[in-house]
Order: structure tokens, then C-alpha cells, then sequence
């Protein structure tokens, strides 16, 4: 068995529970009912149940962006390139919502783990809303890499034991 390290953005339980009963509901509609509405509950499903992340094959160096649904993941394996050192980054992200001609920009705080290499290039393999589990997430890279990690989540940078 290869040792691959996944991370996949987390979908919360009432979005997954939600999502497999249209899922299953979609394939009864398909049958019995109306084909286009049927495929269109279908995509709806696979929206809400799929996830996005990333996947490290430490024995074949390789790495890729993936797409996940029932633990079925896609997604092109592409070579590991040299990583030279870990950052946890410190970032915004804003999100626009519109609705009935009025719209609102919400921001949240993210964390992104960059895995940097060829000095200024980086691969962002994993993103949280949570400090504590970007950290958790760098200190497992370091360990399976061997890379020292950057601290980049305040002014102050700083390499972190």
C-alpha cells in the first residue's frame, strides 16, 4: 500500500446527510419521473457531497489537486518538486453573496499551508479556518517531509521549533 497523506476540506454532516438522500432521491426522479429534473437533482447532490483537497504520495514523490465524492477521489498525479521549507500563512478570504438585487461581501480569516520550493514558488496544499489545526497540519507535513516550518501568521515571522 503506497503512503499517501490526504487532506480534504471538510463538509459538515447535515450537508453530507442532506446531500445522499437527493442523491438517492435524484436516481427514483431519473426512473420514474422526469429525466432533466432528475440529472439536475443529481448535480445538486454531487455539489453538496463532494469535497476538494489534496493528496501527497510519499513513495512515488508524487503529488495532486483533488475532488472527492464517497471517498472516490480525481484528480492528476504531477511529480513532488524539491520542498524547501513549510509556511503557515495568515490570509483573508472574502465571499460575495447576492440575492434579491441586494448583496453583501462577507470576510473570514483563513490559514493556508504552503509548501514553497525553487525559493518563491509555492504549492498550497491545505486551507482552515482554525490556527491550531493549520499548525497540527504543518507539524504532520515536517514529519513526513523532514521541512522546517514558517510561521507567517503574524507580523513577525518566525521559524517554528
Amino acid at each position: 500500500m503506497d503512503n499517501v497523506i490526504t487532506y480534504l476540506k471538510p463538509v459538515s454532516i447535515f450537508k453530507r446527510i442532506f446531500g445522499t438522500v437527493i442523491f438517492i432521491f435524484s436516481f427514483y426522479t431519473v426512473i420514474y419521473q422526469n429525466i432533466l429534473f432528475g440529472f439536475f437533482m443529481l448535480s445538486f447532490a454531487v455539489y453538496l457531497i463532494s469535497s476538494e483537497g489534496t493528496q501527497i504520495n510519499l513513495d512515488n514523490r508524487t503529488y495532486r489537486s483533488i475532488w472527492s465524492i464517497f471517498a472516490i477521489h480525481f484528480g492528476k498525479w504531477k511529480p513532488i518538486p524539491d520542498f524547501e521549507y513549510i509556511s503557515v500563512f495568515k490570509g483573508k478570504q472574502k465571499q460575495r453573496v447576492n440575492s434579491l438585487g441586494a448583496s453583501t461581501t462577507f470576510t473570514d480569516v483563513v490559514f493556508l499551508i504552503n509548501l514553497f520550493y525553487n525559493r518563491n514558488k509555492h504549492i498550497t496544499f491545505y486551507r482552515t479556518f482554525d490556527k491550531e489545526n493549520a499548525f497540527k497540519v504543518a507539524q504532520h507535513f515536517k514529519l513526513a517531509l523532514g521541512l522546517d516550518i514558517l510561521d507567517a501568521t503574524e507580523r513577525e515571522q518566525k521559524w517554528v521549533d
